[in-house]
């Protein structure tokens, strides 16, 4: 079921979320101190896109349960859904046997791509099933 954000319901910004030191400690960002984040819907298992996250995001997404990610480019974070209103609900947060890659399973509402695509692995198929196949 789709969960809609409204920004009144949380007083924590981004910019403000403290990551637990139990959970810091597991976590291995990389050396500009971020981790990859892969987004897969809950009720299908289809991989919806990838993401970076800090150690904010990553505090704010466990406490708010929405998807919140560190924009590279943009130098900022930034919470799915607030300017698309494709929201994200964070149903599980794992992370992968190295610690260096994390697995959140969301509740999708709306595209999961910036382009409005359902995944953001839609629109280049590189090998499709069958395809070359002998």
């Amino acid at each position: 079921m789709p969960h809609q954000i409204q920004e009144h319901q949380w007083d924590l910004r981004p910019e403000d979320a403290e990551l637990s030191s139990d959970v810091a400690a597991r976590v291995r960002f990389n050396d500009a101190g971020l981790v990859p984040a892969i987004v897969q819907a809950a009720d299908t298992g289809d991989v919806l896109m990838m993401a970076w996250m800090d150690h904010r995001a990553l505090a704010y997404t466990l406490a708010t349960r929405r998807g919140t990610y560190y924009s590279r480019s943009r130098q900022e974070y930034w919470i799915k859904g607030l300017t698309s209103g494709n929201t994200q609900h964070v149903t599980e947060v794992r992370l992968d046997c190295d610690g260096d890659t994390v697995l959140m399973k969301v509740e999708q509402c709306g595209g999961a791509c910036h382009t409005g695509d359902r995944t953001c692995f839609d629109s280049d198929v590189l090998l499709a099933p069958g395809e070359g196949e002998k």
